[in-house]
């Protein structure tokens, strides 16, 4: 039990000063940002780099077209944020972890998280070339 209270205090450090001030700050209005649709679709790009602050939760709609059957794969990315929730046609999953998230069909997924480790990520579809990586920047 002792490794997880360390553990939750050196998270909870990593977070900027005025995050640790506000009980429950991390999950106000005031703290949260809307990212861009991410939508897979065969071949084209993902979109623009994204460049995101530790500490503020982020909100993304992430889609897929249905054209083929397309993953979405990150697993460092995936690491340095916390996973508040993933909503799938209103059923919300709050997982330990993730490493890639698959769509078999046309489909949206929405994502909440807090950036936590600052660093420079990638997600991709694993059988895209580089236009189908997204640049992922945590301040």
């Amino acid at each position: 039990m002792g490794w997880r209270r360390g553990a939750a205090t050196l998270a909870f450090l990593a977070l900027p000063a005025a995050a640790q001030d506000a009980p429950a700050g991390l999950f106000a209005a005031t703290n949260r940002q809307e990212l861009p649709e991410l939508v897979l679709s065969a071949g084209q790009p993902l979109g623009e780099p994204w460049r995101l602050k530790s500490g503020t939760y982020y909100e993304v709609e992430i889609t897929a077209d249905g054209s083929q059957e397309l993953a979405l794969a990150g697993a460092e990315f995936f690491r340095a944020i916390w996973i508040d929730e993933i909503v799938i046609e209103g059923i919300e999953i709050r997982p330990l972890g993730l490493d890639s998230l698959e769509f078999d069909e046309a489909g949206t997924v929405e994502f909440g998280f807090i950036a936590v480790r600052p660093g420079t990520y990638t997600l991709r579809t694993p059988q895209g070339g580089e236009t189908q990586a997204l640049r992922i920047t945590i301040e």
